[in-house]
């Protein structure tokens, strides 16, 4: 993988939405870290730059189904901007910026001897919000303006893996679902991204 040309084609896609407030998220977000953070602590794209590498791999899952769902029902092109794709591709897993500490661990090798190796602790103490609500908080903080539709989608990006049973929060994904065609179109770019895309780069 290489950080400086993922970091490169990141804020490219990302100025090109000419939104308000991308320059200060850009700043932003370079310092939380998350151009060389990974994308995860053991699971997918646990390594370096990995969490960068992520959101390009969601934000071009996302452009293929937006593609594939304009050619079967073409009023859909005007509930998914090409700029509100981007915002939430790109930045779904921003709250992921600081949480991941490098460590040394050990375990096992084939034959059974000890080695060592190099892993990540995870750390929420310093802004300890849930997923999808700690990385629109942080962009909105940031000054970063978003609709309502990419608030949502960002929110609820995490579908089934961050809900509770608390009724409310799922009649709200329930509804944010038939409302945003965008979140549904996240959702599906993160799993494909993580399950497919990232698993046959390995």
């Amino acid at each position: 993988m290489n950080i400086q040309q993922n970091t490169e084609t990141f804020k490219k896609i990302l100025r090109d939405t000419n939104r308000n407030g991308v320059e200060a998220v850009i700043e932003g977000i370079e310092k939380l870290g998350f151009f060389t953070a990974p994308a995860s602590s053991k699971y997918h794209l646990a390594e370096d730059g990995g969490l960068c590498q992520h959101s390009l791999n969601v934000y071009m899952q996302a452009d293929a189904i937006r593609t594939a769902q304009i050619r079967l029902d073409a009023s859909l092109e005007a509930k998914l901007p090409l700029d509100s794709l981007a915002i939430v591709s790109l930045l779904h897993d921003v709250c992921k910026s600081d949480v991941y500490k490098k460590d040394k661990k050990w375990r096992k090798d084939k034959e059974g001897k000890w080695e060592q190796y190099d892993a990540y602790d995870i750390d929420y103490t310093a802004n300890p919000l849930d997923h999808g609500v700690k990385s629109v908080v942080v962009l909105l903080r940031m000054g970063l303006e978003l609709r309502e539709e990419e608030i949502a989608a960002i929110r609820w990006h995490m579908a089934g893996w961050d809900l509770s049973d608390y009724r409310e929060a799922r009649d709200c994904f329930g509804k944010a679902c038939d409302k945003y065609p965008l979140l549904s179109v996240l959702i599906t770019a993160d799993e494909l991204a993580t399950r497919i895309t990232e698993v046959a780069n390995v």
